[in-house]
């Protein structure tokens, strides 16, 4: 089951005696949003254990990784690429890009442009699901957000976006589901408010300021986003600096990247807008509708929210270790969901390598 493979394992640790305490760092540094030009720091500078760092490695590509990278206060301390992959290799993101998506949202609400405590139909038309539509008038754009529209995840096809598909199974704000369709709904919802092109809106907005590269892409019913594994670093360095790039402001609204990064709804504490959440006393997962007991990830530190992709696309950031830890691949192993047991195994690894 999910639970024992997630939140319950032990966590384990190194004598922080083994090496020498990191300096301290105050500002974060941004790479420039041209070139490749990005400043690094030696894991032995932060007082890191080098030694299972190599291991960590070798781990690493037993579970089919082909990218990671570890940016400490924005500085690459650990970067590896495995078997034909590269830093220009591109891959896709999954679920984890949720969470750029939720930040999209945030700019087009700031802009003046949506409010996302309007009903969706307001920027998708009536219709847009086959509920009555007394009903469909009591999903808004903040459920769509943080899963909770109330539509039945159980259909066959929890991709699909027709009204067919897109029917009751509890109000709005009633029912927490991992449910694809619905957040997929939100690019139309972006596009329509914004009168552009979800990538285009998308390359405007965030994409060029920060220097990313890639964009999204149709596949049958979902927009998926891919990049290389930089460009999600620097996303997750966004995200780790409130919605800010340097000295230039993505997401001004403090209130909504608050909002995104905190939980969103008393269903399930550990999830925010789009945006995985550890240090709750409780979380749901994918497909269960089961409450589970305990963090998301018993050992990552407690502050740390994240964007999680099918076949273990992660980006995690850690606001009090300053950290931002990527990684892109194949599955590391079953379920072959957003969450699983390579979250915690991974974050028991890492423990040990940073000494947190």
């Amino acid at each position: 089951m999910l639970f024992v493979l997630t939140g319950a394992l032990v966590s384990c640790g190194k004598d922080k005696g083994d090496n020498p305490p990191p300096p301290t760092n105050t500002a974060l540094y941004f790479p420039p949003v041209s070139g490749t030009e990005w400043q690094s720091l030696t894991p032995a500078s932060q007082g890191w254990n080098e030694t299972q760092l190599n291991d960590l490695y070798t781990y690493l590509q037993s579970k089919n990784t082909k990218a990671f990278i570890i940016l400490k206060g924005g500085k690459i301390v650990a970067e590896k690429y495995f078997g034909t992959f590269t830093a220009d290799s591109v891959w896709y993101w999954a679920s984890a890009g949720k969470t750029m998506t939720a930040m999209l949202v945030g700019i087009t609400q700031q802009e003046g442009l949506l409010n996302i405590n309007t009903r969706s139909s307001q920027y998708l038309g009536r219709g847009w699901t086959s509920l009555p539509v007394l009903k469909e008038d009591l999903i808004t754009v903040r459920h769509q957000l943080t899963m909770t529209t109330g539509l039945d995840d159980a259909v066959p096809d929890n991709d699909c976006t027709t009204p067919s598909c897109l029917i009751y199974k509890a109000d709005a704000g009633t029912r927490w589901a991992y449910h694809n369709a619905p957040y997929t709904m939100l690019d139309k919802v972006v596009e329509n408010a914004s009168g552009l092109s979800y990538n285009a809106y998308y390359q405007q907005k965030i994409r060029n300021p920060i220097g990313m590269n890639g964009g999204w892409l149709r596949n049958g019913y979902n927009n998926i986003l891919y990049s290389n594994a930089r460009s999600m670093a620097r996303f997750g360095l966004l995200l780790l600096n409130k919605g800010k790039w340097d000295q230039t402001s993505i997401l001004t609204d403090s209130n909504y990247f608050n909002a995104q990064v905190n939980t969103s709804q008393a269903l399930n504490p550990s999830y925010g807008y789009l945006t995985w959440l550890n240090g709750k006393s409780t979380f749901m997962a994918p497909i269960f509708q089961t409450v589970f007991p305990g963090m998301l990830v018993s050992n990552a530190p407690a502050d740390m929210y994240c964007a999680l992709g099918k076949n273990d696309q992660k980006v995690y950031v850690v606001p009090s270790q300053k950290l931002v830890v990527i990684r892109m691949g194949d599955s590391a192993g079953l379920p072959a969901l957003a969450m699983s047991s390579f979250d915690n195994e991974l974050w028991g690894r890492l423990k040990q390598v940073i000494g947190y």
